[in-house]
């Protein structure tokens, strides 16, 4: 809501940003920056495990699905195999990057290989030579294929100084997970590795209390994700032409706060993406107004948009795919104009 001090950023006279996204303001102006509005699941579960396994899977229906859809996006691209086609900067792998096609967590990329405490490096090298060949040797070829894949991947880092890496364009990242997770991505997609899909993610945002909208958490929240992909922006310069950022949440929030001082578990939300290639400046997707009759459950904001609808046309647009039906198996929804024709 509005108030004296800290009034939202307008954006169209009807939505705006928290005061907190002001780094966003200047990307929506110059028409890189979309959001979609009412965006969410068909499925109307408010689990954290089950909505975000429904998303990440692409199949809000079905539980049986073994591959996220990231991964089937990596296989209907077709290119070159490559250890870092598929990345995520995160000490698991996410949902999304299940599946059938080579993909990587990386927590820390300068922590990336073996680490063996008080040895010297040639040490390290010989053992990691040692686990490389029995990796090799094994006849389990999931396991073996696996092995070599993570080798590879040492090798290739190897090779780049990632420890002193210095942003471009004076782009500052926040000192934050997500900040430094960001920053890592930058530096792969310099190192020209191969990296097609990457993942990052940022925590925090389960607000059941003491929400802390103007300065507590929430506000923290918000200004740590709009500068961290305001930097990682400003850091890609002359290769913004490659790269697309999409955001995705499980679900939204109830409207009105709760008795302690939060918000719980909802249905829609919004839904950021940035890009040269966005149809940005907009506030795509439809909402009703906010009175009770119009809620779902009287308390949630509705779902009007499929998320399948804007993943599928990023994915059709920048990563050439068109083939939503393999991309998200029994959909045939429709685009909403989220990207450039």
């Amino acid at each position: 809501a509005k108030s004296a001090t800290n009034p939202l950023i307008d954006l169209d006279g009807r939505f705006g940003l928290h005061p907190a996204m002001k780094s966003f303001e200047l990307l929506f102006r110059e028409n890189r920056l979309a959001i979609v509005h009412g965006i969410g699941s068909p499925n109307n579960t408010r689990s954290h495990f089950d909505a975000q396994d429904y998303m990440e899977s692409g199949t809000p229906f079905n539980k049986g699905t073994g591959s996220g859809w990231l991964n089937r996006a990596v296989g209907l691209m077709g290119h070159d195999a490559t250890p870092f086609r598929a990345v995520s900067l995160t000490s698991s792998m996410p949902r999304s990057f299940y599946g059938d096609n080579p993909a990587i967590a990386i927590s820390n990329l300068q922590d990336f290989g073996l680490q063996m405490r008080g040895s010297n490096a040639s040490t390290t090298n010989l053992v990691s030579k040692s686990f490389e060949d029995l990796y090799d040797q094994t006849s389990n070829t999931l396991l073996k294929e696996t092995g070599k894949e993570s080798f590879d991947a040492v090798k290739m880092l190897q090779k780049f100084n990632s420890k002193n890496y210095k942003p471009e364009n004076n782009a500052v990242y926040p000192a934050s997970a997500l900040g430094n997770s960001l920053k890592q991505i930058a530096q792969l997609i310099k190192m020209d590795v191969g990296l097609e899909v990457t993942f990052a993610e940022s925590g925090g945002w389960d607000t059941h209390f003491n929400q802390g909208t103007d300065q507590g958490v929430f506000a923290r929240n918000v200004t740590d994700l709009s500068t961290a992909i305001t930097a990682f922006w400003t850091d890609m310069g002359a290769m913004q032409d490659d790269v697309t950022v999409m955001t995705m949440t499980e679900f939204g929030r109830t409207v009105k706060q709760n008795g302690t001082g939060g918000t719980d578990h909802g249905r829609a939300s919004c839904n950021f993406i940035l890009g040269n290639d966005v149809n940005g400046g907009k506030v795509h997707g439809s909402m009703k107004p906010l009175s009770l009759e119009n809620l779902e459950d009287k308390r949630d904001l509705a779902v009007t948009t499929d998320f399948r609808s804007v993943f599928s046309e990023v994915a059709d647009k920048h990563l050439k795919i068109n083939n939503d039906n393999k991309l998200f198996p029994d959909w045939n929804g429709q685009k909403i104009g989220v990207m450039k024709t």
